[in-house]
C-alpha cells in the first residue's frame, strides 16, 4: 500500500523557516516527480513546488519564489521543502504529492498519490 507521510510542520513566527519532509513507502518513486501543494480552509489546494525524478529540474510557484528550496533523496524515497522568510499568508496544510512529471503534477487530475498533510502556522 502506497503511503506518503509528511512531517515538519508546526508553529513559526513570521520571518522564520521550516523544513518539511515527505517519506514515501509501498513502492519506489525514483522515476516520478514529487512535489508540494498547500490548502487553506475554504480555498482550493494550490501548487507550491515540484522536483523531477532526478532532482535536476524544479519548479516553484510564483507566490513562493526565492523563499523555498525543494530537494529529494531517492535512496530514502523522501522529498523535502525548505521554506524561508515565512509569512502569515503561508499558513496552510501542506500536502506531499507524486506525479509522472512536473508538468503532469500541475495539471488537474495529474496527481497519482497524495499525503495527508502537515499543518504550517505562521504567526505575525
Amino acid at each position: 500500500q502506497v503511503q506518503l507521510v509528511e512531517s515538519g510542520g508546526g508553529l513559526v513566527q513570521a520571518g522564520g523557516s521550516l523544513r518539511l519532509s515527505c517519506v514515501a513507502s509501498g513502492r519506489t518513486f525514483s522515476t516520478y516527480a514529487m512535489g508540494w501543494f498547500r490548502q487553506v480552509p475554504g480555498k482550493e489546494r494550490e501548487f507550491v513546488a515540484a522536483i523531477s525524478w532526478s532532482g535536476g529540474s524544479t519548479y516553484d510557484a510564483d507566490h513562493m519564489k526565492g523563499r523555498l528550496i525543494i530537494s529529494r533523496d531517492n535512496a530514502k524515497n523522501t522529498v523535502y521543502l525548505q521554506m524561508n522568510s515565512l509569512k502569515p499568508e503561508d499558513t496552510a496544510v501542506y500536502y506531499c504529492a507524486v506525479a509522472a512529471t512536473i508538468a503532469t503534477m500541475r495539471r488537474p487530475g495529474g496527481i497519482n498519490y497524495w499525503g495527508k498533510g502537515t499543518l504550517v502556522t505562521v504567526s505575525s
